[in-house]
């Protein structure tokens, strides 16, 4: 395990949210979150780099570079056939131990993380204009929970219900640093971002302008 994810996580009481959501605030320390930082510098360099995927003929906000599987919109390949052709990038080993350790910071049980086994992340890229539409969660086959990370500028996340992208909805805003965990009966609640804070990531974070946010899933899929 790397020692920067040590048992000193920082754990603080969650906001009111669905069933099956949890929001940890201050969850990753300025040390984890400048490692982090750096790791996406290497990430974005190669085999793939980082881009917009397109939805149709638009092309979004938000640039991506994906870990374990390569994510294009409604699919999961290898390989990123809709940029050069070259394979994703290995899933990391600690990124998996992380991932549990936040399902146990985010429900409160030891166990939560025990069956916990994310091979896929999307590690988006937000400057100060990005925005990302409300959308479902549901390219993948399992319903495994989905474990996000902040790092950067503070966002306001919106977080609604699994029937419609409309009302009733809870406006959050994550800051740097913050952990959001969505699973059971919230895994296909709709969700997006609807405005990003220019100025806000906290001094030391590693990320001067813009917001990180790293989303690890269980795809279901088979190699």
């Amino acid at each position: 395990m790397n020692p920067l994810f040590g048992d000193d996580m920082v754990e603080r009481p969650a906001v009111e949210l669905p069933e099956g959501a949890h929001h940890v605030p201050g969850w990753l320390t300025l040390e984890q979150q400048r490692w982090l930082v750096d790791r996406f510098h290497q990430w974005r360099q190669g085999p793939l780099p980082i881009r917009s995927a397109k939805i149709g003929a638009h092309e979004m906000s938000v640039r991506t570079v994906c870990l374990g599987w390569h994510w294009r919109p409604y699919q999961y390949t290898r390989d990123a056939v809709d940029v050069n052709g070259n394979r994703v990038l290995d899933f990391p080993d600690w990124m998996v131990r992380l991932g549990r350790k936040a399902l146990v910071a985010a429900t409160g049980d030891p166990h939560a993380g025990d069956e916990y086994t994310p091979d896929a992340a999307l590690v988006n890229y937000y400057d100060e204009t990005a925005k990302m539409g409300m959308h479902q969660d549901k390219d993948e086959r399992s319903m495994a929970p989905v474990v996000s990370l902040s790092i950067g500028d503070t966002c306001r996340f919106r977080f609604g219900n699994t029937q419609h992208h409309n009302k009733p909805y809870q406006d959050v805003d994550l800051v740097s640093g913050d952990l959001f965990v969505f699973g059971g009966p919230s895994r296909l609640a709709y969700h997006g971002v609807t405005k990003v804070h220019p100025g806000t990531a906290p001094e030391g974070c590693g990320l001067e302008h813009g917001r990180i946010n790293i989303t690890m899933r269980v795809t279901g899929l088979s190699t």
